[in-house]
């Protein structure tokens, strides 16, 4: 019941959330704290970058988790690539016939670039 001469206006609409922008920050958080376990961050952060790029272009009203998301996300990305690539250059070197000719050789290259991994013999 309303008295006369007030009108009656509905509550306002709780505000819309975007879930691929939720999804996109959470995914390139993941993928930071992953890049710790043997890259298994750059798969979430991909899925995080392009789900984080989707949300933008959308025009999604939540758009702070959608950039936090795809920073993150590119974060994870380049340091997960670059490391690969790097460790990546160094296997290559110690795979080198020219520079070390006999197994033995390049196992030592192995043992002494990569102090970390196990030889099984």
């Amino acid at each position: 019941m309303t008295l006369p001469g007030y009108r009656t206006y509905p509550p306002p609409a709780p505000p819309r959330r975007s879930t691929l922008a939720r999804t996109s920050q959470l995914l390139g958080i993941i993928g930071l704290v992953g890049l710790a376990a043997c890259f298994a961050g750059v798969i979430p952060a991909l899925v995080g970058l392009v789900l984080g790029a989707v949300s933008l272009v959308r025009r999604d009203p939540d758009r702070r988790p959608a950039l936090v998301g795809v920073a993150c996300s590119a974060v994870a990305v380049v340091i997960g690539a670059g490391t690969l690539f790097w460790l990546l250059g160094k296997a290559a070197q110690c795979g080198d016939e020219a520079r070390y000719p006999d197994d033995l050789s390049r196992r030592g290259c192995v043992e002494r670039e990569f102090p970390f991994a196990e030889a099984n013999t």
